[in-house]
């Protein structure tokens, strides 16, 4: 389940699409990873800019992405059937599938290893595309930095009495080098097709997300 090695630079590659790949070529590792750092940064300052000037749908963590029957729901520490490390890096997991039993609940330890601040989240593909308008409203009321999570200004008013609590039980934001739980039941129906993401400002696109399946359900 692990990214293979040669996938571990997916980042640099689709930093270097927007930046020139000349830059990257023939430098050293070290040179390498302050440039991709550089143009994340880039990107992060760039979609601020860009949510200023657009119009995003409202949306809310108190909403509910966790409270969407059919994606699975909140589970018991007693459920529990077994344990699944993931651990974060810029911008990637490492893991790319999760497979699972219809109706099993999994504890996840979640680590973020990378230096920016990344997400663990359960959901569809439209759910993740609805969330990262939420996570550019964070960002446009400064919330959330690149490297750094405002844990104040998360609990202000962002606008219609909602706040940007991020508790949602399918979902954890981590900072660099910080740890989390969550208890998750997957649904006992069929058709749903689920992903795990980070919906912060470009780190979806750039690969940040893998597949969960269930092979039970594969003829």
């Amino acid at each position: 389940m692990k990214r293979p090695n040669t996938q571990a630079a997916r980042g640099i590659r689709i930093a270097a699409a927007h930046d020139g790949e000349h830059q990257l070529r023939n430098r050293p590792l070290s040179i390498k990873y302050t440039i991709t750092k550089r143009i994340i940064i880039t990107a992060f300052s760039a979609l601020i800019s860009f949510q200023a000037t657009t119009p995003w749908a409202a949306g809310s963590h108190g909403g509910g992405l966790g409270k969407t029957p059919f994606i699975g729901k909140a589970g018991k520490a007693s459920d529990v059937t077994r344990t699944v490390k993931i651990v974060m890096h810029d911008n990637y997991y490492d893991m790319e599938y999760l497979a699972v039993k219809r109706g099993e609940t999994i504890r996840f330890v979640i680590t973020n290893a990378g230096e920016f601040v990344h997400e663990f989240n359960i959901g569809t593909k439209a759910m993740h595309a609805a969330h990262a308008q939420e996570m550019l409203r964070m960002v446009e009321h400064g919330a959330l930095e690149p490297d750094s999570i405002n844990y104040d200004m998360m609990k202000m008013d962002m606008g219609d009495g909602k706040t940007m609590t991020h508790d949602d039980p399918n979902s954890v934001l981590l900072e660099p080098s910080k740890s989390a739980e969550i208890i998750w039941k997957f649904p006992d129906t069929a058709g749903v097709q689920l992903e795990f993401a980070c919906n912060l400002p470009g780190h979806y696109e750039a690969g940040m997300v893998g597949r969960v399946y269930f092979p039970n359900l594969v003829s």
